[in-house]
């Protein structure tokens, strides 16, 4: 199992739609990123930024697995246009620097 960290941020004035889209996301989405081996995905929001934690048996396999999945494009493009900057889904995330187990 993989854990990372990622960081997105907000345009300015989008957070309460950020907040209410992210309510309940897609039973579509939800079954692909299950399928593609995600075990657990929360986000946090400060302001504008957005801090995401994962985890998922393989970060790149569910890369690859939603790259074509229809539930997936079309979230990407309802979140995308709330975003400042493109998420780029390929990055490995976060440098961790240190933890306390």
């Amino acid at each position: 199992m993989e854990r990372l960290a990622l960081r997105t941020r907000l345009k300015a004035g989008c957070e309460e739609i950020y907040d209410r889209e992210h309510a309940e996301i897609p039973a579509a989405l939800e079954s692909a990123m299950r399928a593609g081996g995600v075990i657990s995905w929360r986000i946090w929001r400060d302001g504008l930024d957005l801090f995401h934690f994962v985890e998922v048996e393989d970060y790149a396999a569910l890369q690859a697995a939603l790259k074509d999945d229809p539930a997936d494009q079309a979230w990407q493009r309802q979140m995308n246009r709330l975003l400042d900057g493109d998420f780029d889904k390929s990055a490995g995330g976060l440098r961790p620097v240190w933890e306390m187990t």
